[in-house]
């Protein structure tokens, strides 16, 4: 099928595209049963939908028309849930719509509305907006809705997702009933199914074929990490892959700016994308990708939905996302139009069940492998060398006499030598990682803490060994920044700016101990001179680099595993001092005696007797569980008939049998009753109590 059933303008404007055949979906929207009718369409991203909805709704704008009128009320309200998928939307349907004479404006937050709201006055045939911000022109009647004949809701399950149903029911209630409503989304949950039914009329419902199996033209790859390590096999990955566009995308704010800054710090040419920025401030990023001046975008998953850049085959998960929907809105940027692309997930092994569940959930299959090595992108790096079309050229006669004098005064060898110095150098330097191996193999299973736990006799496993970097190990020498904890300093950016600046290896950096507004640096002598000239230089960054003079200004390197920013944690300070002490050490009790010089037990002392009398008063309970002074066992009668049967009496009761008087139940002078209760008062004696007061002054 082609684009015959289309508008003639339209099929034109795809025909300048070079777009032949329709994807399935556009396919769906132009079939006879679909035309004039309300729809429903499920699809996933980057299969053209933008192109299949402003092909869909070229009917209701054009009808039988070469072009439209002019630009008066809007004729078709889109609505997309960010400002990137409005600012794209308006892009593709400006291109699509252009030999129609249509005018096509954006509303969206972060941009000037007095601006929107002159450029609403003077009219327009399509509107692209967010749904705040659309509302808003319509509670201000800014927008005048009431001659649309088509409402399109783009990514209505992320409107949803992100609470602008009230901004989207109010904007479908205001516009006209006999509108024509099509929704677009990559699932179909609950949520959109009944919003559907609420203002949808008699609405057909598109599912295009493969849309639940993923992205056909996307490879999926889940690589293994160490925790620590995961910004360095970024900088791999980017490094391995050489893609003229790629996408890392980070779960927060802070993560964005922390890896931007690792990876402006190694050479790459990046951006970042976050919902702090400005609309400004994302457009120029955005921009710079698609000159050019940019090859790595940076961003959280404000950028998942919506970003069409092109050349874009990679797409790296530096954090792992939250469902499988976002992932796949991840993995979308990359793989459109038929085009090839690759997502990459970094899994630590704290996340790799994790990670497991979202393939499995997104229906999709990753190949399992470790981080990039500096062996295999040194391979790439001398093919891609070979291959570059500099090479290939021919010499101009401007180049020729610079040749003559290089061939003249240089070896061939030493050409080619300072080619590749130069090549490299523009290549920002690969990591060492390691690989934990922790995970789904095709030839090995996964190892578990168990199998490290075993003895390899029984069948255990060995531990992978990562390499330190070894750090100098001759003179060192000390230099100072003028940045300190104060200002942000962090070793992790720090060390990969000193060896950009300086020319300089990682295992030519020694301790890097960072103060309140100062950080020092050891250096290897070795290269110390040829890192002070260079480092000299005030970067982008504004860090001074300075010597240290004075007595510190040279000293002989320790092993980088015993200094003590570097030292192990199995290192203890306090056990490597008692074992350098001369003190003799303490013996270990052996248990003879009692501790603290206590004394043996004296049942005769009186703190260790039990307060007998405040126990019969307080607990009576207590005072039959020991004997009574005669050593009698505890009485064990009852009383029955007005006398005790069986067992002593308690109390030393008479032996008569008869209950005891309350006079008989304690010796005379030592019983509650000899004495008045709670001190009784003295009878009146005509004195005045409480001591009367004196007769006032006034009275006397």
């Amino acid at each position: 099928m082609s684009f015959i059933s289309t508008s003639a303008p339209l099929a034109r404007a795809l025909a300048d595209r070079n777009y032949s055949e329709p994807t399935p979906v556009q396919t769906a929207v132009l079939e006879g049963a679909a035309a004039g009718r309300d729809l429903l369409v499920s699809s996933q991203t980057g299969s053209g939908k933008t192109v299949a909805y402003g092909l869909a709704i070229g009917a209701d704008l054009l009808g039988d028309a070469e072009a439209l009128p002019r630009a008066e009320r809007p004729l078709a309200l889109i609505v997309a849930p960010t400002r990137e998928l409005a600012l794209q939307v308006q892009r593709e349907l400006s291109w699509l719509y252009k030999q129609t004479n249509a005018r096509v404006i954006s509303c969206v937050g972060g941009m000037d509305p007095r601006r929107e709201a002159a450029l609403l006055d003077e009219g327009a045939h399509i509107v692209v907006g967010t749904p705040g911000r659309l509302r808003d022109h319509i509670e201000r009647r800014r927008l005048d809705v009431s001659g649309l004949r088509a409402v399109v809701l783009d990514e209505a399950d992320e409107m949803l997702d992100l609470g602008f149903r009230d901004d989207l029911e109010f904007i479908l209630k205001s516009a006209p009933e006999e509108r024509r409503s099509l929704l677009f989304s990559a699932t179909l949950p609950k949520a959109i199914i009944a919003l559907a039914r609420s203002y949808q009329r008699d609405a057909l419902r598109i599912e295009v074929a493969g849309g639940e199996r993923g992205h056909a033209d996307i490879e999926y790859r889940a690589i293994r990490v160490f925790p620590k390590e995961a910004e360095l096999a970024v900088v791999n990955l980017l490094r391995f892959h050489d893609s003229p566009t790629a996408l890392v995308f980070c779960n927060t704010r802070n993560a964005v700016r922390h890896l931007e800054a690792i990876l402006l710090e190694r050479g790459f040419s990046a951006v970042a994308l976050s919902g702090e920025l400005s609309q400004s401030e994302r457009n120029s990023a955005l921009q710079a990708l698609r000159d050019g001046r940019a090859r790595v975008c940076v961003a959280t998953d404000v950028a998942a939905r919506g970003i069409d850049l092109p050349g874009l085959t990679l797409v790296i998960h530096a954090e792992l996302p939250n469902d499988p929907e976002v992932m796949q809105h991840r993995s979308g940027r990359t793989g459109r139009a038929g085009k090839k692309g690759t997502s990459v997930l970094l899994v630590p092994a704290s996340r790799r069940r994790k990670a497991e569940m979202l393939i499995a959930e997104a229906k999709i299959e990753a190949s399992w492998a470790g981080p990039p090595t500096q062996d295999e992108i040194r391979v790439l790096d001398e093919q891609r060398l070979l291959s570059d079309p500099m090479l290939s050229g021919e010499a101009s006669e401007d180049d020729a006499t610079m040749v003559a004098a290089l061939l003249a005064g240089r070896s061939a060898e030493e050409i080619a030598a300072a080619l590749v110095r130069v090549y490299r150098s523009r290549l920002p330097a690969a990591e060492e990682v390691g690989d934990p191996n922790f995970g789904r193999d095709e030839r090995r299973p996964a190892r578990s803490n168990e199998d490290y736990a075993r003895p390899r006799e029984h069948g255990g496993a060995e531990r992978p060994e990562r390499r330190e970097r070894s750090g100098p190990r001759g003179d060192t020498v000390w230099f100072r920044l003028n940045i300190g904890r104060k200002d942000g300093a962090d070793p992790r950016q720090l060390l990969p700016m000193l060896c950009r600046r300086g020319k300089i290896t990682r295992d030519e950096v020694g301790a890097i101990r960072i103060f309140d507004k100062e950080t020092k640096v050891e250096i290897d002598a070795e290269v110390a001179e040829r890192f002070a000239q260079l480092a000299r230089a005030v970067d982008r960054d504004k860090i001074i680099i300075e010597p240290v003079t004075g007595e510190e200004e040279r000293r002989p390197a320790k092993p980088f595993a015993e200094k003590a920013s570097h030292a192990p944690r199995s290192a203890h300070p306090v056990r490597e001092r008692d074992e350098r002490s001369s003190a003799p050490a303490r013996k270990p009790y052996e248990g003879k005696g009692k501790p603290f010089g206590a004394k043996p037990y004296d049942p005769t002392r009186r703190d260790r007797e039990p307060a007998y009398e405040e126990t019969a008063i307080l607990r009576p309970e207590r005072s039959f569980d020991k004997k009574s002074d005669q050593g009698g066992k505890p009485f064990a009668g009852k009383f029955k008939g007005g006398k005790f049967e069986g067992g002593k009496k308690p109390f030393g009761a008479p032996q008569g049998g008869e209950r005891p008087a309350a006079s008989d139940a304690r010796p005379a002078g030592k019983s509650f009753g000899d004495k008045k209760p709670f001190g009784a008062k003295k009878p009146f004696t005509g004195k005045k109590p409480f001591g009367a007061k004196k007769p006032r002054r006034d009275d006397r």
